[in-house]
């Protein structure tokens, strides 16, 4: 595999070019890296979908990024920076889009709320 950065060779696995540093977009398969983006959740969201966001990109419960967030607020630091905080990812964070519908079955067919 080329760096398309420097276009030296490197290994196949590289994620990054040994000679100049650059991150390798593309597997060694082909197929362009999935890159997680941080946004505000359009579907688990209480006020502003910022713990929501945070807990898809972090990968854990969203309770668990609530709870935090909530304890943030009265414990370790005053409650303003707590709540500007939160003000700016509102701002600041982009919103994640809407999921696209399931196709609904047709009536009768064996997935069917009225035949189950």
């Amino acid at each position: 595999m080329y760096c398309p950065n420097c276009t030296r060779e490197i290994a196949d696995y590289s994620n990054f070019c040994y000679f100049c540093g650059a991150r390798q977009q593309r597997t060694p398969d082909g197929m362009p890296r999935a890159t997680k983006r941080l946004l505000r959740s359009s579907v688990d969201r209480k006020i502003a979908g910022v713990c929501g966001g945070l807990a898809d990109y972090l990968e854990v419960d969203s309770t668990v990024i609530r709870v935090i967030c909530i304890l943030l607020v009265f414990f370790p630091v005053p409650l303003l920076p707590a709540v500007i905080c939160y003000l700016v990812a509102w701002i600041v964070v982009p919103e994640a889009p809407l999921p696209s519908a399931a196709p609904v079955p047709a009536p009768g067919t064996p997935h069917s709320p009225e035949t189950v």
